[in-house]
Order: structure tokens, then C-alpha cells, then sequence
């Protein structure tokens, strides 16, 4: 499935638009991470715990996106956003939204 954040994507043309379709994934940072990624923090550096986990939830929200817009039929999503934010004290969200569309 073509995945994309244009609104229109090079040698095709949208037949049919399925409607907007959104994947979420809210993961857990657990307390020893917690403490290695303060750690990090304080003498500076790339918190790779974290990154990991950002990674994770990026994921799952993009598959869940896939599979929402292959339950309506599309064969692509356009327009797709990436929003990023912390809920509570250690969780992490990752919303994406986009159209579900037919390309030919």
C-alpha cells in the first residue's frame, strides 16, 4: 500500500476517496529506562531508550493506519500526519491520520 504525506502521489490519479482513516499507539516507558534515559539526559547524549520507543509506537500506528484503510477498500493513504505526545508522566502517543484513497 502506498503511504504518503503529499496529497497526490506521481503517475497516479485518485479514482475514489474512502474517507480518513487514523492509527493510534500508546506505549509505556518503563521506570529502569525511565532512570537510564535521565541519566542520558543529564550528561547529554541521544536518549536511544526513548528513540526506540518512539519507533515502536510510529510503527504500530502506521500498521494500524494500513489496516483501517484496507478494511474500506483503498489501495493508498494520502495526506498522512504524524502527531507525537506524552500522556501522563512516562506514556507516549503517536496518532497518524490520513485519507484513504484509490489510485490507478
Amino acid at each position: 500500500m502506498i503511504m504518503t504525506t503529499t496529497s497526490t502521489v506521481e503517475g497516479y490519479k485518485v479514482t475514489d476517496y474512502r474517507g480518513i482513516v487514523v492509527g493510534e499507539a500508546i506505549m509505556g516507558a518503563n521506570v529502569v529506562r525511565d532512570f537510564f534515559a535521565g541519566i542520558t539526559d543529564i550528561i547529554g547524549g541521544r536518549s536511544g531508550a526513548y528513540e526506540s520507543k518512539l519507533q515502536d509506537a510510529r510503527d504500530t500506528a502506521m500498521a494500524e493506519l494500513e489496516q483501517r484503510a484496507a478494511a474500506q477498500g483503498a489501495n493508498a493513504v494520502i495526506g498522512i500526519d504524524l502527531d507525537y505526545e506524552v500522556v501522563g508522566d512516562s506514556m507516549l502517543m503517536v496518532s497518524v491520520s490520513g485519507t484513504a484513497v484509490i489510485l490507478q
